[in-house]
């Protein structure tokens, strides 16, 4: 659930490749709603998905994103939560552009990285900006590659597994994703198309792989720790943005230690309130996915942190599976784990309870109140 790239043209104006100064802080639900549609493709009926095809680049549609969040243990039990996202964003219609310049038209890229150091209680991020220029960013098919600058996923030839190699100022991540495994790549909503309110084409074409068992060294404080665990893939691309009325969200995606699989966001209208295009998934361990609306989901927040800024997030949740009778309570492995970027917004990693007994880890990503 992840429509920040949406926000990349007020970012871009000036043609800069820099972030605003902190204070000039964008709101992530001011701009979703005043996208420019004209001349690009929409997502506005179900699609027959192609792989590894899909996982390369949809220039016809305005926006789209490649992004990763996981849970990782080094072998002596230190605790590492990540996100690594690379974001797309055209400008103007693919062809509308005429000129010979490498830096005319489109796209932009915007790539967030962070780390959360669970023993250290820390939480570090950082991001690029940057017009795609001359091999600056972009993505490649043959091999598969995405990159913003040194900042890069690719794959061997086009097959998993995937690698992700990240070095920022802070840390490095370098890790090896398997893609292959008993649940395999989930289609979200139908049969892939994430309708996000009532207006036609205001959705996009979504998919998962819910449960990658990932490797591989993230350095931190020049020490090289060795982890393993499991991330979550989202990836996403489509043209619109959320409807005036919708406000923002709340995002979680859950790996239970029985093997299932939960993804489901909560839209939220001008009041707060959840919205009835909010939607998820839970998936089996075999990969069996079922649908899930609001009627099927109960969303509480439990505890609120406010950040240094001001801003406000529920950091602890119910979240209650009716048909099943089922009461998930969602921690977080820290509270300030705000990406204070260009645009502010909590991501971070958690923990989930179920009658007072740890059954999961995930991540849960949600815009401020």
């Amino acid at each position: 659930m992840k429509w920040l790239c949406f926000l990349l043209p007020a970012l871009l104006l000036t043609g800069c490749t820099e972030p605003p100064a902190p204070a000039a802080k964008l709101s992530a639900t001011g701009l979703l709603s005043t996208v420019n549609q004209t001349g690009f493709a929409r997502a506005t009926a179900p699609r027959e998905f192609s792989f590894p095809r899909d996982h390369g680049e949809h220039p016809e549609y305005r926006n789209e994103w490649w992004y990763f969040t996981g849970n990782l243990q080094s072998d002596s039990g230190r605790r590492f939560g990540y996100q690594v996202t690379f974001f797309r964003f055209s400008l103007t219609p693919p062809g509308s552009v005429k000129s010979d310049s490498s830096w005319a038209g489109n796209p932009v890229w915007m790539a967030h990285v962070a780390i959360t150091d669970a023993n250290g209680q820390r939480h570090l991020a950082e991001e690029r900006l940057v017009r795609t220029g001359p091999g600056l960013a972009g993505v490649e098919t043959k091999p598969f590659r995405v990159w913003v600058e040194d900042w890069q996923l690719d794959g061997t030839g086009s097959a998993f597994p995937w690698r992700i190699n990240i070095t920022a100022r802070e840390f490095n991540i370098a890790l090896e994703l398997e893609g292959e495994s008993s649940v395999g790549v989930i289609l979200q909503g139908d049969q892939g198309l994430s309708q996000k309110s009532a207006q036609p084409g205001n959705a996009s074409y979504y998919y998962s792989y819910p449960r990658m068992h990932t490797t591989g060294n993230i350095t931190l404080d020049g020490t090289t720790f060795r982890v393993q665990g499991n991330s979550w893939f989202d990836r996403e691309w489509g043209t619109s943005a959320l409807s005036p009325d919708q406000t923002g969200w709340d995002w979680f995606s859950l790996q239970l230690s029985g093997g299932e699989n939960l993804m489901y966001y909560q839209l939220r209208d001008g009041e707060g309130k959840p919205d009835p295009f909010s939607a998820g998934t839970l998936v089996s361990a075999i990969g069996q996915s079922k649908r899930l609306t609001p009627d099927d989901v109960e969303l509480t927040a439990e505890r609120w942190w406010q950040s240094p800024a001001g801003t406000r997030y529920p950091v602890e949740w119910s979240l209650r599976i009716k048909s099943q009778n089922r009461t998930l309570r969602v921690k977080p492995v820290l509270d300030d784990q705000e990406m204070n970027l260009s645009v502010r917004y909590w991501e971070g990693a958690v923990d989930v309870y179920e009658q007072n007994r740890l059954t999961g880890r995930g991540y849960l990503e949600m815009t401020g109140y």
